[in-house]
């Protein structure tokens, strides 16, 4: 059965008003447009930083404390209520939300607290294994530097990784012997030929440098565009020679940057009863202008690091341009091509050939486009139109 061409006229593609032609799942034609632009297009987002094993649980584990480790403490107290069942449910219902917002590869994290091999690790293999057709699923663990770093328990843990084919990631915040440990996980990486995304200095304290140390371990051992760290709140607060000298330090070695704007604003600076003064975003504009690879992440979903959201890339984008002043028509490949490139994923394009995968969304351009967060998207996955909220499982 043959189905005949759709046409989709008027659309701001790269700066350009444009009519696509769509044909058999994949784009047929790209051409000027006659008409002024009332849609915007992009490819479908890539989701490269989120924690579905801690998702949907902010209803039975509320802080007791403020800020990132209450956080942490009321998560760990949650972790008993952890079966399988429990994070199959949970786990599911996220992959699926994400889905649903267009989202077209994703990268969760994976708490791994004790040299064990945790249970959510092996359900998420499960949920990767389920979901590999319709939304492709990367696992990334996440153990404490003291723990990832120890000769005696690392190795261990990085040979379960590379059997599995997944990635290595630790949580890097002012640790002791912060040098020596963070060494053995890059020796840990090169043995094992596996990339490394970090969770460092997502704190305030001007002293929290450990993203300076893994972007020089990163040039010693040449892994440029295999390391991705996030968060790097203390940049925000850093001296300004400082933080232009780190980053061009990264850019040099090839160290991506995610900054996570949800989660960060939530967490940091946090005092019950007060007013946060200090947001610790970090400085994206700075990074970009030295050459470093810049993403966004969704972070948190509904738990005790951030009460709030969905899984939907376009929401970080938003936020982003609010807050750290970026036009977000020059920054959609913060949610779409760098993700891509920092996970190792073929690059998403709108061009003749390819899918026919993409986002329209209601707007002459970028900034009216995003203005309101109920604005009717329209997802295109092989050529279908699918409504959001609503795709197919």
């Amino acid at each position: 059965m043959t189905t005949s061409p759709i046409d989709l006229n008027g659309l701001l593609l790269d700066g350009h008003c444009v009519d696509l032609t769509l044909a058999a799942g994949r784009i047929a034609a790209i051409l000027p447009s006659a008409r002024p632009a009332h849609s915007v297009v992009l490819p479908l987002p890539i989701e490269p930083h989120v924690h579905l094993d801690k998702t949907y649980t902010v209803r039975r584990c509320r802080p007791e404390r403020p800020g990132l480790f209450g956080a942490i403490d009321a998560m760990e107290g949650d972790r008993s209520n952890w079966t399988a069942d429990d994070l199959r449910s949970r786990i599911a219902s996220g992959m699926a939300d994400a889905q649903a917002h267009g989202v077209a590869a994703i990268r969760s994290h994976v708490d791994w607290t004790t040299p064990d091999l945790p249970l959510a690790w092996t359900i998420m293999a499960e949920a990767a294994q389920d979901w590999r057709i319709r939304l492709p699923l990367q696992r990334a663990s996440l153990s404490p530097l003291d723990l990832l770093g120890d000769p005696d328990y690392g190795p261990a843990i990085a040979a379960q990784i590379a059997a599995d084919d997944c990635v290595l990631g630790c949580f890097v915040y002012r640790n002791t012997d912060l040098s020596p440990r963070l060494s053995q996980v890059f020796k840990l990486a090169v043995k094992y030929g596996l990339c490394l995304d970090f969770h460092v200095d997502e704190g305030l304290e001007p002293e929290a440098s450990g993203f300076d140390e893994i972007v020089r371990l990163t040039a010693l051992h040449k892994m440029g565009g295999r390391v991705l760290c996030g968060h790097a709140c203390s940049l925000s607060i850093r001296p300004a020679a400082e933080v232009a000298r780190v980053l061009a330090a990264a850019a040099a070695a090839g160290v991506a940057l995610a900054a996570m704007p949800t989660t960060n604003l939530h967490i940091q600076d946090m005092t019950y009863g007060r007013t946060p003064r200090l947001r610790g975003f970090a400085p994206l504009q700075e990074a970009r202008a030295a050459g470093v690879e810049v993403l966004l992440g969704t972070d948190n979903v509904r738990d005790p690091f951030y009460p709030y959201g969905s899984y939907d890339p376009l929401e970080m984008l938003r936020l982003a341009a609010l807050v750290g002043h970026l036009d977000p028509g020059h920054w959609l490949d913060a949610i779409t091509a760098t993700p891509a490139r920092a996970m190792g994923l073929p690059v998403p394009r709108i061009a003749v050939g390819e899918p026919a995968d993409f986002l329209v969304i209601p707007g002459a351009d970028w900034t009216e486009a995003l203005s309101s967060p109920r604005a009717a998207r329209h997802l295109f996955r092989a050529g279908r139109a699918l409504p959001i909220g609503k795709a197919a499982r």
